[in-house]
């Protein structure tokens, strides 16, 4: 199980790793080539010497103009040794598989990013022996996808989306698209981006949004992650039973649901919806709340 944002953010492209390519071409607008295979690869980069060294994510790119390494780095924060680490990784690279290595850089924070962006310049001024240039995607250049048919479209990328502006103020209609397209995948995929995305949700209620989101559509209560959140609940006091727990842990999804969208919940509407002990209305209504206009509508063919 992924735990987290640094693992996840580097993850999603073993999950699928043609989405590298196209966040070069797309995001970057970077001319790599488009690659007719591409395979993971031993991520380990130890020599003799007790110093272990290894790189979040190394995948190897054929194309029709020769094999490239493709070296992700997931990076939280500012840390200079990297600017002598990540040199290494690439010289380490090529010498060992005489391909030519592609360094990018994936995070979340947007100083972050303009930190790592610099090229990494190895000599004395005017004659640099080495020359590092990553490339980096972050909040500033990966795409914001609040749109439905956008995110269907490119799931892996509104998957990457998410994960990158899960602390921005755009998260809520950036989950609740992605909420739609998941649907549109098969399952077991979708369980996996789950878990990503909600790796790399550090604020409290985006998490707890997301997870709502994905309970109204039956794909979070089937995925490991959902234990932890039973657990949770339990040392809450939520579950005085199971059945009774259920029922009281989805009808408050649903209220919740509703005021993250900042829809106005009337207090007939919150006593109806807390009164209800059906877990299958309540999935009906959980379902409703995630497109719903006025808190009402959760009654409409009612």
């Amino acid at each position: 199980m992924v735990g987290s944002s640094h693992e996840a953010l580097h993850r999603i492209f073993q999950k699928d790793p043609a989405l590298l390519t196209r966040a070069l071409q797309r995001v970057l607008h970077v001319p790599f080539p488009e690659p007719h295979e591409i395979a993971a690869l031993n991520v380990d980069l130890t020599e003799i010497e007790p110093v272990e060294r290894r790189v979040d994510t190394l995948l190897r790119a054929e194309t029709d103009e020769g094999t490239y390494l493709l070296v992700v780095e997931s990076q939280g924060k500012v840390d200079d040794r990297k600017r002598g680490s990540w040199p290494y990784y690439l010289s380490y690279l090529y010498e060992k598989y005489r391909c030519e290595p592609v360094l990018i850089v994936i995070t979340q924070n947007s100083a972050t990013a303009r930190w790592a962006a610099r090229p990494i310049r190895l000599g004395f001024p005017g004659w640099h022996s080495l020359t590092v240039r990553p490339l980096v995607l972050g909040p500033d250049n990966v795409p914001v996808i609040t749109d439905e048919r956008q995110a269907e479209q490119d799931v892996p990328l509104a998957v990457l989306s998410a994960m990158t502006h899960g602390r921005g103020p755009r998260a809520a209609p950036i989950l609740e698209s992605l909420a739609t397209a998941l649907k549109t995948i098969d399952p077991d995929s979708a369980a996996v981006f789950v878990q990503f995305v909600d790796s790399c949700l550090a604020d409290p209620q985006a998490k707890q949004m997301w997870r709502d989101l994905m309970t109204a559509i039956q794909y979070f209560w089937r995925h490991p992650l959902a234990e932890q959140v039973r657990e949770e609940g339990r040392e809450q006091g939520l579950e005085e039973g199971r059945e009774q727990g259920r029922a009281q842990a989805k009808a408050e999804m649903v209220l919740r649901v509703l005021e993250w969208r900042g829809i106005p919940v009337p207090e007939h509407v919150s006593e109806r919806v807390i009164a209800c002990d059906d877990p299958a209305q309540l999935e009906r209504w959980a379902q409703r709340a995630v497109r719903a206009t006025y808190a009402e509508d959760l009654f409409v063919e009612e």
